[in-house]
């Protein structure tokens, strides 16, 4: 039985990772839960699984907390703030920690389970993407595990099982294309919030439903393909795949390519970087190729995604720019939600600041650089928005 703690457990990442418990309690064991501000979920979850130690990553909510907990029958740890989540994924005897917290949010956390000896199940991409040249170190360090947990990165992770070292010589993403894949560039000025968030394939978060829709969760997934498989930018490709069927794809230098494919179910990376190296038996549907019918692909249009190229750039440029530029994304991506900026302003207001950044970038930052700058990027992303009279009263 593996002991796992979950972050972020009443996100789309945490409540699927707590079905796949629910279906598994012979394999899997709940030390610690950690959440944002559904506390009444959270207190669900404490109740059906008796984690050790729980905590919600305000310190407001705190009392809320503890008043929903009070009447079970067992005393877990309670917790609030940074620190408390911190201190959930470093806790115990977990060998697992599922990262599923949204942004930048997690770094920390991450860090607090790497020093702490935690293999880590990598659902935040930002942890790499913002973070890489600290956390990389960490990992080789302290000899943990840094196992891929979403769709793409564990479809490449899953081909690359038997290749000899050095065999890669390509990786290709595959992306559905977002909410407007089927839109002509002319009609994007139109979009609505509501429309960005109608994914046509995946059941996700309103963040990285954004993103998919600006194809800014395909270029931030090229930046953690980079640091996770270690191939050059010229090397990673993106691929228009609307049926979401293959998840990724491996060219070897012999020019033969592998793919891993499936319904698009975020259950599947979660199990098997939870279950790695072992492949448990599922009673899930399985893929039907002629139930799936024809798998088409195009190159991705450029003028209609902006944001990927943006993310290209800012990983050639490497040091403290992909941290810009995920700051940058998540404040431009929370304005749209709260209809302040329109949907064409975010990878406006991106490169504006990405373009800012390039005169204080260092190709050595330390933690408080990476930490300073995403502070500062998320400042300039609100003062560009109003000097561009986006910001709406």
């Amino acid at each position: 039985m593996k002991s796992i703690t979950v972050l972020g457990s009443t996100g789309s990442i945490g409540t699927q990772t707590l079905e796949i418990a629910t279906q598994y309690p012979e394999e899997f064991r709940i030390v610690g839960l950690a959440a944002g501000s559904n506390i009444e979920l959270l207190a669900q979850q404490v109740q059906q699984f008796h984690p050790e130690i729980v905590a919600t990553c305000y310190e407001e909510k705190l009392p809320e907390l503890q008043e929903a907990l009070q009447r079970l029958d067992y005393s877990p740890i309670i917790l609030a703030g940074e620190e408390g989540v911190a201190e959930v994924a470093r806790y115990g005897d977990a060998e697992s920690v599922v990262t599923g917290i949204v942004g930048c949010a997690g770094l920390m956390p991450t860090i607090a389970a790497i020093k702490a000896g935690k293999n880590i199940a990598l659902a935040n991409k930002e942890t790499l993407i913002s973070g890489a040249p600290v956390v990389l170190p960490l990992v080789e360090k302290y000899g943990v595990k840094l196992l891929p947990a979403d769709s793409e990165h564990s479809a490449i992770f899953q081909c690359l099982q038997g290749v000899p070292e050095n065999g890669l010589r390509r990786i290709l993403l595959t992306a559905s294309g977002g909410a407007f894949r089927d839109w002509p560039v002319e009609k994007l000025p139109e979009v609505t919030v509501a429309d960005a968030l109608k994914h046509p394939n995946w059941s996700m978060g309103q963040k990285i439903t954004i993103d998919s829709a600006t194809l800014m969760n395909k270029g931030l997934e090229v930046i953690e393909a980079h640091y996770l498989f270690g191939l050059d930018y010229d090397q990673i490709d993106i691929v228009i795949h609307p049926q979401s069927i293959i998840h990724s794809l491996i060219e070897l230098q012999d020019t033969s390519v592998l793919a891993q494919l499936g319904w698009p179910d975020m259950r599947l990376p979660l199990l098997y970087a939870l279950s790695y190296p072992d492949r448990l038996y599922t009673d899930w549907e399985p893929l039907d190729l002629v139930k799936a019918g024809s798998l088409t692909f195009k190159d991705p249009d450029h003028d209609k995604y902006r944001c990927m190229q943006l993310a290209y750039s800012a990983g050639r440029e490497g040091g403290l720019m992909p941290a810009v530029l995920n700051a940058a994304n998540e404040q431009a991506v929370a304005l749209f939600l709260e209809e302040k900026i329109g949907f064409l302003d975010i990878p406006r207001l991106i490169e504006t600041v990405c373009d800012r950044a390039s005169s204080y970038n260092t190709q050595t930052p330390t933690l408080d650089d990476i930490l300073e700058v995403n502070q500062t990027a998320r400042q300039e992303v609100l003062s560009a928005a109003e000097s561009l009279n986006t910001v709406t009263a």
